[in-house]
């Protein structure tokens, strides 16, 4: 009995006060970050709530007691965006109708182009790959001249698929690069046991690999869908004035107005505008890290 375990007392380490110096520190140092990055939206938000006699009487912090959503509606459905008064939803259909096919068909080549790459290796196709890893540090300004001559000549200048032929040759060299290095990383294994068991090219990408890259897809999405909804530059130049995506029309909303300006207005268009990446990175931003580091282990 005196040999007994249960009579030497605890064993194991000692457990830790959930509250330290150095918890307080990171946590403290993390809620400041959070507090500073969502102050300027928490007057963006009521900004947006309030009518326009509440924001000429000054007091921009404090929120108001009879919140209105007649922001919201005008700068959805009247506000003038330059020429037109139809509200930012025109522009919110342009940004789908651009986003949309862009997303899709550069994740559809970049994939494939990163699975032969890593699997399929041809002739010269490390040189292949080094030509389109440098062309991913071109300055997109560079080519912004090339490209209208090139749109212009194929007759798709200032229309929406201009813009969407832009994106998805923009989109490319750094899809390719993370898909290259995923499927990389995946084990060579898998692919050998696979063509001893006869599958070929289509056969493999699409039973084998893509329903394990789901990461990596999730990645390529968020990448994409943020870098093409948030762009200004492209849709101003290549759409047509007919076609403007919606960030052009949050701009000729808040640098356009007649009369008096309405800050409730354009920071409900604001909002609005960014609404649809801030939905994706909520909803899949656990997966960007996942894929991201997936990517990262074998190049």
């Amino acid at each position: 009995m005196a040999n007994s375990p249960l009579l030497d007392g605890p064993s194991g380490a000692r457990p830790q006060k959930f509250i330290t110096w150095q918890r307080f520190v990171v946590y403290g140092c993390l809620i400041g970050c959070a507090l500073f990055f969502l102050f300027p939206l928490y007057i963006m938000i009521i900004t947006s709530l309030k009518n326009i006699d509440e924001i000429r009487a000054g007091n921009i912090f404090v929120p108001t007691m009879h919140p209105t959503l007649d922001a919201w509606f005008k700068a959805w459905d009247s506000a003038c965006t330059g020429l037109y008064c139809e509200g930012i939803k025109v522009g919110f259909w342009n940004s789908i109708k651009i986003t949309v096919p862009s997303t899709i068909v550069s994740i559809l080549v970049a994939s494939l182009t990163g699975y032969s790459l890593a699997n399929w290796p041809f002739k010269f196709s490390e040189g292949f790959f080094s030509v389109l890893l440098l062309s991913s540090f071109i300055p997109y300004i560079v080519m912004v001249y090339p490209l209208v001559i090139i749109t212009r000549y194929m007759g798709i200048f200032s229309t929406l698929p201009a813009v969407v032929l832009v994106h998805t040759i923009f989109g490319l060299p750094l899809l390719t690069l993370l898909f290259r290095n995923y499927f990389a990383s995946l084990p060579g294994e898998l692919f050998k046991a696979a063509r001893v068991d006869g599958a070929g090219y289509w056969q493999i990408f699409f039973l084998v690999f893509a329903p394990m890259s789901m990461p990596i897809f999730t990645v390529a999405v968020i990448l994409q869908v943020t870098g093409i909804w948030n762009d200004f530059l492209f849709g101003v130049i290549y759409a047509g004035p007919t076609n403007y995506p919606m960030t052009v029309q949050l701009n000729n909303i808040v640098n356009s107005a007649t009369g008096g300006k309405a800050y409730n207005v354009d920071m409900a268009a604001t909002i609005l505008t960014g609404l649809v990446p801030l939905a994706i990175y909520f909803i899949s931003g656990k997966y960007f890290v996942r894929g991201i580091a997936a990517g990262a282990v074998k190049g």
